[in-house]
């Protein structure tokens, strides 16, 4: 058996900036086992599987150790390859996750993310989180990843986290984020306890990060930028209680991946 799949590179409009996906249209699911031993071989951020369920798609996404429960940047991916490599008609692709509905819209040259909106709660700043991330917290928000707000875009740039003691953290990731320069806000994503040392674009991390600085901006509509090494733009609006996240996508490689035994 042989299974087709395309990399693309979410959240950004040239190969090698972004955050990379691997995706897999598939005719039907594969045993769970078999879909993370892909995801592994892949080794990327996240691996991306859809079935068509009635209009929709339903989606998966995998890390190279474990599902995860919500993917941005793969999902941006997945609507890509859809409208791009396998010519899904219309201008709206509606995905199904195990938490509700998703959908990628085309709009002005963009891919939108429609996601749900994730409002963090302010709380005490845990214990040895600054020696954890070598940078002093201004404010913690619990959400279903940590919150970190830094004190500068120069300090979420200088971040070197203790990823081993960042992954004993009771939250799957780690967001930093600070006042931008150049864009409303800045940002970092660290989830090394779901095998991923560091995210360069994440698209979930925006369902928490959009509501956060739309409040604290007084603006909706918000320019975001995250990444160390390699990253990305994203145009960000807040609907509650939905998020708007829109970014471009470039394939760079398509093959197949030979699973005869």
């Amino acid at each position: 058996m042989s299974l087709e799949f395309h990399q693309v590179d979410a959240f950004s409009d040239r190969p090698f900036a972004g955050n990379p996906a691997a995706i897999y249209r598939l005719d039907h699911w594969l045993d769970d086992s078999l879909m993370q031993q892909i995801a592994a071989e892949h080794n990327l951020a996240e691996t991306a599987f859809v079935v068509k369920e009635g209009a929709a798609w339903r989606i998966r996404w995998f890390t190279p150790t474990a599902e995860v429960p919500l993917c941005g940047h793969a999902t941006l991916a997945s609507a890509h390859v859809l409208f791009e490599c396998y010519g899904e008609p219309g201008e709206r692709i509606d995905f199904i996750y195990a938490q509700g509905a998703l959908a990628v819209s085309r709009e002005a040259g963009r891919l939108v993310l429609d996601f749900p909106c994730q409002q963090p709660t302010p709380i005490a700043v845990p214990e040895g989180l600054a020696e954890v991330l070598g940078q002093t917290p201004v404010a913690v928000l619990d959400a279903p990843q940590l919150l970190v707000l830094l004190e500068s875009e120069a300090a979420v740039r200088a971040c070197s986290p203790d990823l081993r003691a960042l992954a004993q953290l009771p939250w799957p990731a780690v967001i930093i984020t600070a006042p931008g320069q150049a864009v409303d806000f800045v940002s970092r994503n660290f989830a090394p306890a779901v095998g991923i040392d560091e995210d360069p674009v994440t698209g979930s991390a925006h369902c928490i990060l959009t509501p956060y600085w739309a409040q604290q901006l007084g603006k909706t509509e918000l320019t975001a930028y995250q990444g160390g090494a390699r990253g990305g733009f994203l145009w960000c609006r807040l609907e509650e209680p939905r998020v708007k996240i829109a970014g471009h996508a470039h394939l760079v490689s398509s093959g197949r991946l030979h699973l005869d035994r």
